[in-house]
This record gives C-alpha cells, sequence and structure tokens, in this order.
C-alpha cells in the first residue's frame, strides 16, 4: 500500500507492461475467457435454463484425474510466484510488503471470519435472486467423485482460488496502480470489476455479487494493509462452498 510513486516515463512505461503481463497470465485472461463464454451461453438459452459446474472431473480414471487435479491447482498458483517475486526486487520482503504472513493472526482471522460471515449471507441472496431472475446459471460448486482425496482436493482448490485472487487482485494490484499515482478509489473499482468479469461466465448476477465482494476487500484494505484477511476469508467461503456441497449435495440447494 505504501510504494513509492513512479514519476519516470520509461518506469511507468514498463509498470503498465508488467501489469498488462501479469493480468494476461492470471485473472484478466480468465476475465476475457468469461466475457466469450457468458456470450456462447446467451447465445444458446436462457441463463436459467443452463448449468455451470465448479471443479468436475477431469479425468474418468481416479488417479489420473487426482494428478490432473493437483496440477491445475499447483500451475494456477505460478503468477503468484510471479508477482510476489517481482514484488520482491530491491531486496524487499514481498510476504511482508502485501501483509500476505501471519505475523497479525488475531486481526487476519477475526476480520477474515467476520467478512466470509457477511459475505456468504449476501452471496446466497444475490444467487437466489439472480436464479429467481433468470440472470444466473445453476451452480454445482463440486462434481467431483466420491474418493479419499476428494475433500482435500477441493479444500486446495479453495485455498487456490482464495490465494491466486487476493494476492494479485488486491495485494500485487493496489501496490502497482499506487505507484502510478492512481486514487485509492479507481483502484478499488477497476479491482472490483475485474474481480466480476471473472465470474461472468456464472452469469450476471455472481458478477454483481464478486464487483461489491471486490469493492468490500479493497476498501477493507485500504484500512489493513494485510492481504492476508481476504485470503482467509475467501478460502473459508470457497472451501464450505465446494466442501458443503460435495459432502451434502442437492440437498442444501446451491445447484438447483
Amino acid at each position: 500500500m505504501d510504494s513509492e510513486r513512479i514519476t519516470d516515463g520509461r518506469g511507468r512505461s514498463r509498470l503498465k507492461i508488467e501489469i498488462f503481463i501479469v493480468l494476461g497470465l492470471s485473472l484478466g485472461q480468465s476475465a476475457v475467457y468469461s466475457i466469450v463464454k457468458l456470450l456462447d451461453k446467451l447465445s444458446r438459452a436462457p441463463l436459467k435454463g443452463q448449468t455451470t459446474t465448479l471443479n468436475p472431473v477431469l479425468n474418468d480414471r481416479q488417479w489420473f484425474d487426482l494428478t490432473y487435479q493437483l496440477l491445475d491447482i499447483a500451475f494456477a498458483l505460478v503468477p503468484v510466484a510471479l508477482v510476489l517475486l517481482l514484488l520482491s526486487q530491491h531486496g524487499e520482503n514481498a510476504f511482508r510488503r502485501i501483509g500476505f504472513t501471519f505475523r497479525r493472526p488475531g486481526v487476519d482471522f477475526g476480520l477474515g471470519f467476520g467478512l466470509a460471515a457477511v459475505i456468504g449471507v449476501g452471496t446466497l441472496g444475490v444467487y437466489a435472486a439472480g436464479r429467481a431472475l433468470g440472470l444466473t446459471t445453476a451452480i454445482v460448486p463440486a462434481a467431483l467423485d466420491a474418493f479419499w482425496w476428494t475433500v482435500p482436493v477441493l479444500m486446495l482448490s479453495a485455498l487456490r482460488h482464495a490465494i491466486l485472487e487476493e494476492v494479485i487482485m488486491v495485494g500485487y494490484l493496489f501496490d502497482r496502480l499506487r505507484a502510478l499515482g492512481w486514487n485509492i478509489w479507481s483502484i478499488i473499482v477497476l479491482s472490483a470489476v475485474i474481480r466480476g468479469s471473472y465470474h461472468l461466465y456464472q452469469g450476471i448476477g455472481p458478477f454483481f455479487g464478486n464487483l461489491l465482494m471486490g469493492i468490500i476487500f479493497g476498501w477493507f484494505y485500504t484500512k489493513v494493509k494485510r492481504v492476508m484477511p481476504f485470503v482467509i476469508a475467501h478460502a473459508f467461503l470457497d472451501i464450505a462452498g465446494f466442501v458443503g456441497f460435495a459432502l451434502f449435495g442437492a440437498a442444501i440447494g446451491i445447484g438447483s
């Protein structure tokens, strides 16, 4: 959050290119694909009659499915390693720079669980409204076959999403845009819009739900200057959704 502002033209141009590359390798790419997927779905049938499956089976053979799942999770985190490397230039500790540490567990877990509770209720409300208005597809949070490794893989998948999204969309993007001289609300809004955009493949409703989540996370980040609470909140939300659905299925009504 306290990154030094870059004023020389060459440095600013290099930083803009860096941001473009990072987003192009990660969540910016996801946003573009998500928009195209939404257009594809809209051109086929009304959204209310379609289903979006998260965490699908990747192979019909157990051990290859497990292998593909783990590879998918591992390679998705490579952009996180990249931004941490970029943020550690000049010998600075990137983890401390964006607060991706456990140095303040009280703040991190307290704020994280509090945000998860509030946003979790809001997410269910937005989903229900989106389904009622025909703006959101039916979402199946997990469709893995039942094996001994199913729950651990779903938990790892949740952690993958939490770390990838919060480190890049909050920690990295806020740092870099502040260095370019952006005002804080412009950064919050841009980050939230991108966050909403890469959820568009689920329908219009999830766009607005995640847009609001991005604004809330961004505003709190300007206060605590630590990304860890949002990683915890995001992980808790996804673990509850993924594992809860896998264990209880349609009985909890998420995918209907």
